[in-house]
């Protein structure tokens, strides 16, 4: 095998101890491509020996995926499982855990109607909410990690044999997440220490929009009232510290649903239900998205923006310095959790609870500028050519970003 036991035991190691930092006596649900099977298999034996009560697997398979759209009838494009999400759902209101591994081959949709994508992604949305909405509020430890899968490998390295291709990925993986240390658990602790006093800084200026400007670029961003800035490691509602995702480069928080004005250009092409939307660029007017128009994808963009009134508006505002080892790979993933590491980014759609001070309630958000959507959804707005300025309340800017790098 092209990919090395040891190190997918280390990442296995450190999705458990620091990606969820499991508890003794919780079950854990996982969600995983069924090529990540080796991964799965290591994460597990990680897991009961951390105290995991039931770790309980959920497979997806690319031939299974594709014989719905080959075979199934129309009507199948507006129903999702609900069943099994309102179980997810009540497994994380008794406090298990969750674990999604990402490696889906990302174009594996790209020749399918874009109309039935749509559509059975938002039956999706709308079946997955119950338990989305615990996610999004953090009320229990989870994490996101990645396996090479050869089929993701081929979209990022075409050029090379499959075997070379998955090695490269597997090697990318690695790198990305801290997992070459000679103490990747030691590393982990030191680079989330790093996140949290950049989050620090950016609570202690407490700036009341932020403003990014560039190619392209020129976006007025307000945030939320009462908006919280996170990074690295932080506490979920359980009371236990986990990291949501690895790797992660990035500290972000809320902006305000109706303060978002300008224009701005995507510096990364986005993949999103199978397709690749290239040279993204959008005018925001009071926190709406007013015109949207992509060189590649376009429809698929305006599907996404079209999903609900939510997914015009901004959820996540993210900083990513230019030089994050993601960025210095050079790599384009065509996977979000790792592209929106190698740059400053925003999101449309549902905001995160946790990036709000004192805990409040979903009406609550909503009064502070807070956003709800069926979706969210990152795209890359950052680059060596982009600054970003923090402004107070009284109008005055302070340099926050100079050509992607903290100023």
């Amino acid at each position: 095998m092209p990919i090395d036991t040891k190190k997918l035991d280390r990442l296995a190691e450190v999705a458990v101890r620091i990606g969820l930092n499991l508890q003794a006596g919780q079950d854990l649900l996982i969600t995983a491509p069924v090529a990540a099977l080796p991964l799965v298999r290591k994460i597990t034996v990680h897991a009961y020996a951390a105290g995991a009560n039931v770790v309980t697997p959920l497979f997806s398979d690319p031939d299974l995926t594709l014989a719905r759209y080959r075979h199934a009838k129309d009507a199948s494009f507006d129903h999702a499982p609900a069943w099994l999400y309102d179980g997810m759902s009540r497994a994380f209101e008794s406090n298990t855990a969750r674990l999604a591994i990402s490696g889906d081959d990302p174009l594996l949709l790209f020749r399918e109607d874009h109309d039935r994508v749509g559509r059975a992604n938002r039956a999706t949305s709308l079946a997955y909410k119950p338990a989305l909405e615990k996610i999004a509020r953090f009320d229990i430890n989870w994490n996101i990690v990645s396996y090479p899968n050869p089929d993701w490998a081929k979209r990022v390295f075409p050029d090379l044999p499959i075997k070379d291709a998955t090695a490269r990925l597997a090697d990318a993986i690695f790198a990305a997440s801290r997992i070459g240390e000679d103490d990747p658990v030691a590393a982990w602790q030191a680079h989330n220490a790093d996140l949290q006093a950049r989050a620090a800084w950016l609570n202690e200026r407490n700036f009341s929009a932020l403003r990014f400007t560039g190619p392209g670029t020129d976006l007025h961003i307000g945030l939320a009232d009462g908006h919280k800035w996170q990074g690295g490691a932080s506490v979920a509602g359980n009371g236990i510290t986990c990291n949501p995702n690895i790797p992660t480069e990035e500290v972000f928080t809320t902006p305000h649903a109706y303060r978002v004005n300008g224009h701005v250009a995507a510096t990364k092409p986005l993949s999103h239900n199978g397709t690749l939307i290239e040279n993204i660029r959008v005018s925001f007017r009071d926190g709406a998205i007013c015109d949207a128009h992509a060189t590649q994808g376009e429809k698929v963009l305006q599907r996404l923006i079209e999903t609900d009134d939510g997914a015009r508006r901004l959820g996540e505002v993210a900083l990513v310095p230019h030089s994050s080892p993601i960025s210095a790979s050079g790599l384009l993933f065509l996977n979000t959790l790792y592209d929106e590491n190698a740059a400053s980014h925003i999101a449309l759609g549902q905001c995160y609870a946790k990036c709000f001070h004192g805990n409040p309630t979903a009406e609550q958000m909503s009064r502070q500028g807070g956003n709800s959507s069926l979706v969210h959804v990152d795209w890359m707005i950052g680059s060596d050519q982009v600054n970003v300025d923090g402004v107070a309340s009284d109008g005055t800017s302070i340099p926050v970003f100079r050509k992607g790098e903290w100023a």
